[in-house]
């Protein structure tokens, strides 16, 4: 099992309108419950976490050592201690990176290892600063619900072993912000011999580098032997922080609105940055990460289309064979100062400018175009309200190929108020039991996901303290459903119904 895949635990209290919450992140996390009850906020805090924890941040030399100045002083140099723990591992990387290309799984030196813990603490502002960024708010205690005198508490747990565990533990003051991380007595981090994986294949190249350089120049092998720590550091964060060392990808409620407007706000800014210093300067709109993420990453798509043909396609085809009727189409045309997306229906010889195909072309638009040029396995995708503008039918089968991609390596968060998504993901769930019994049970007969793999979690409004909490749903055997208050409401429907058609029979009889 990947460091990434195992169990990681996530514990949030008194923050925004979320008095508590203890959940699970599975390979299929499910939000569902009444609306304003923080259904999107918890999305949001979980996307803001892989933001800030991502992989991709750490391979950056300039970004490390700004995270790990507290540690170095301020000329960045390393201790004689760690120059000479980097030069046995550099030594010994290289040294089998020549031979038979065999690297044994091993726990780095205390040394190295002291720096890598010592990374996680004190990094309070740095985790809430991208938090308040995901979120749009201007202060860290605009995080706390409703501004109490209460701080808001995020707890991560990464499971270590049956009795041990790494606990990461930020707290949110109104005026500061506070993390730390505990590591267990016996823990070590180790790096292990994948020599497939790129990250290995970088870690060698540097250790060949750092051996070369060695005796020859010092401004030089100095900065190698950052980039080796840094790449060090790299490959054993999984170990520590979980699956939030994966990449992740937000797509937000309103996704068609947000593509018809890409356009304007992408002509707007240009024209706003080519006037700088002619125009008096305006107040700024405030938008959110989460938003600004996802208008970089549609902005993006044309460059990644030219640079990026290698990325599989199977996922968006299918969406747009079983879903769409039609192909989703990225083209940037030449009198046009930003990309174009396009609709072209099956049969059709000509394509359709976006804002004139329908509301549910508009709504899966963005998630084809991500699991075209974004989304690969290994890495985390967060879908708002995947019900939106669907037919009950189509629910069902775009729920069917969100389980596709768990089932190829992507993991999912979706928010929803679709009981059709959740009959179909019990459905799934329960499919599992099935697997190699020929099971014929329909058009999504090869789609399961084991029990282990799929939390779904209701969001339940407390009157005090005033706020949501959190409790996981348990799958029924008797009824086969997620247990929610869908029910409920269809059962006041029906019974309102009846009354109605109670009283019609009786004026009738008059």
């Amino acid at each position: 099992m990947k460091p990434e895949d195992t169990p990681l635990k996530l514990e949030v209290s008194n923050f925004g309108p979320i008095a508590q919450a203890n959940l699970d992140l599975r390979p299929l996390t499910v939000f569902v419950g009444p609306s304003n009850t923080g259904k999107s906020y918890l999305a949001i805090l979980i996307y803001a976490l892989h933001k800030h924890f991502g992989t991709s941040d750490w391979m950056s030399i300039g970004q490390f050592s700004k995270r790990l100045s507290h540690y170095h002083d301020k000329n960045h140099n390393l201790s004689p201690d760690n120059i000479n723990s980097l030069k046995s591992l550099a030594e010994y990387i290289s040294t089998k990176s020549k031979g038979s290309g065999s690297i044994d799984n091993f726990p780095l030196p205390d040394s190295i290892a002291e720096i890598i813990y010592s990374s996680f603490n004190n990094l309070g502002h740095y985790v809430s600063d991208e938090i308040r960024r995901c979120f749009a708010l201007e202060e860290a205690g605009d995080l706390i619900r409703n501004k109490t005198t209460s701080p808001a508490h995020i707890a991560i747990y990464k499971h270590v072993n049956q009795s041990a565990h790494i606990n990461h533990q930020l707290t949110i003051e109104p005026d500061s912000s506070n993390f730390k991380t505990i590591f267990p007595e016996d823990f070590r981090i180790r790096v292990d011999r994948k020599d497939s994986d790129y990250r290995m294949r970088y870690l060698r190249n540097l250790a060949l580098q750092m051996t070369f350089t060695e005796n020859k120049d010092e401004e030089q092998f100095d900065f190698n032997a950052w980039q080796f720590l840094a790449a060090l550091v790299d490959r054993a964060y999984p170990q520590v922080i979980g699956s939030f060392a994966l990449p992740a990808f937000y797509l937000p409620a309103d996704r068609a609105g947000v593509m018809h407007a890409h356009s304007l706000i992408v002509s707007s800014l240009i024209s706003r940055a080519t006037t700088s210093g002619i125009r008096p300067a305006a107040h700024p709109s405030i938008m959110s990460g989460v938003l600004a993420d996802f208008l970089e990453q549609l902005i993006e798509l044309e460059l990644r289309r030219s640079r990026h043909p290698r990325f599989p396609d199977s996922h968006a085809a299918q969406i747009e064979k079983a879903i769409l009727g039609g192909s989703v189409v990225v083209e940037r045309s030449e009198d046009s100062i930003y990309t174009r997306f396009t609709y072209q229906p099956n049969g059709w010889n000509h394509s359709l400018p976006l804002i004139n195909a329908s509301s549910m072309v508009s709504e899966l638009a963005p998630v084809v175009l991500y699991l075209r040029y974004f989304v690969l396995p290994g890495t985390v995708l967060i879908v708002e309200e995947p019900e939106s503008h669907l037919h009950p039918a189509l629910q069902v089968e775009f729920t069917r190929q969100l389980a596709r991609l768990v089932q190829s390596g992507v993991r999912v968060v979706i928010t929803t108020h679709s009981e059709w998504v959740l009959e179909e993901l019990a459905n799934i769930v329960r499919r599992s039991a099935l697997v190699g019994k020929q099971d014929k049970t329909g058009s999504g007969s090869d789609i399961s996901l084991r029990p282990d793999q799929v939390g779904a979690w209701l969001f339940r409004q407390k009157k005090r303290p005033k706020g949501s909490v959190v409790e996981e749903l348990i799958l029924d055997d008797d009824t086969g459903l997620y247990p929610t208050d869908y029910d409920v409401v269809s059962e006041a429907l029906y019974n309102e119904g009846v009354e109605i058609s109670r009283h019609l029979q009786t004026r009738k009889g008059q």
